[in-house]
């Protein structure tokens, strides 16, 4: 029976060989009009080969399986409509995960091992959220890797991830380290950016996904957060000492309050490897971009600040049914808050 056409062949190759039969699917046609072909594989008998060009249709990955690179899968991956349809913080995520190991990029997934994974969850330069996200990004890969037939062991299933030793290890600032960040603010950019999250409290993710419209500069506030029910949409308070600040990246223009050199939105990762490790290393300073939250809300605990308020500005939830229910703390006893510090 004649094959549809385009659908590929079987062929006999001249010759004694040990496997002599092809089977070959079409990769397109030369410029004359002649088709080109490109071989699935060799094998003993025709019926073998038949099935090989069967298996093919059915699941194209399967021919090139041993090629297919970890780039070439998260390529694949990022394309489909399951991932387009995550949110953009999602998509932010993975994007960073995958930046964060380029080692493996050009790997073919056929050879990549639990130990190469693993080698990143037990980096001691990766904070504990990377590994998280970086946990993720190859269960999501292998996963789909695994549907695909390109791989047939999921050995993302095996990787561990450490306790969080950072969530018990957080250093604020010192009021020193405060005063200098100040100090150099007009000498090195985004320092500012440092000390508004000092003095709002809000997660680094946050302040990038902030944009120009959700900043009131007149009242004192804006609208952000992310993460948990209670950190979304909350009005954030600005205390008077980063208004100026604040006022200065309203200046520039553009969409998002806080932009990268060319406007544009910028990535946690742009932010931290370009800008954050920068300024820590010529100020002296050993800190991680979480613990200007840790500051902000030591600051308000040593200024006496009650603790809705310390609530409400951080975006945490209450565990306390009365505050949740008959308090409410409107944006002027939020500012007197935040300006305690």
């Amino acid at each position: 029976m004649r094959n549809p056409n385009g659908y590929g062949s079987v062929v006999k190759l001249s010759g004694k060989r040990r496997k002599p039969f092809c089977a070959r699917v079409t990769a397109g046609w030369s410029d004359d009009g002649k088709q080109l072909y490109r071989n699935i594989g060799y094998y003993v008998s025709a019926t073998e080969a038949n099935l090989a060009l069967a298996d093919y249709h059915r699941n194209p990955y399967s021919i090139d399986a041993s090629k297919v690179t970890f780039a070439d899968m998260y390529a694949k991956f990022t394309s489909t409509p399951t991932f387009l349809k995550l949110s953009r913080s999602s998509h932010i995520g993975y994007q960073a995960a995958y930046r964060k190991c380029p080692e493996l990029h050009d790997v073919r997934m056929v050879d990549i091992k639990k130990a190469h994974m693993q080698s990143y969850m037990d980096s001691e330069e990766i904070g504990h959220g990377t590994k998280r996200k970086m946990l993720v990004l190859f269960k999501s890969i292998f996963a789909f890797a695994a549907e695909n037939d390109v791989v047939s062991k999921e050995y993302s299933d095996y990787l561990q991830l450490p306790r969080d030793h950072e969530s018990v290890s957080k250093v604020p600032f010192t009021e020193a380290e405060i005063f200098t960040l100040f100090e150099n603010a007009d000498r090195l950019k985004y320092i500012d950016a440092i000390l508004i999250m000092i003095f709002t409290g809000v997660r680094i993710g946050e302040l990038l996904s902030i944009k120009s419209a959700d900043v009131n500069i007149h009242e004192r506030f804006m609208i952000g957060g992310l993460k948990t029910a209670a950190s979304k949409n909350r009005l954030i308070p600005l205390n008077r000492k980063i208004i100026p600040f604040v006022q200065s990246w309203l200046d520039q223009g553009g969409e998002y309050l806080i932009k990268a050199s060319d406007g544009q939105q910028m990535s946690y990762w742009n932010f931290y490897e370009d800008h954050w490790k920068n300024i820590m290393e010529k100020l002296g300073m050993n800190h991680t971009p979480h613990e200007t939250r840790h500051t902000c809300a030591t600051l308000l605990d040593n200024a006496g600040a009650n603790k809705v308020s310390r609530q409400r500005i951080l975006g945490h939830a209450s565990k306390d049914v009365t505050d949740k229910v008959y308090t409410h703390k409107d944006k002027e006893q939020l500012l007197k808050a935040i300006d305690l510090i």
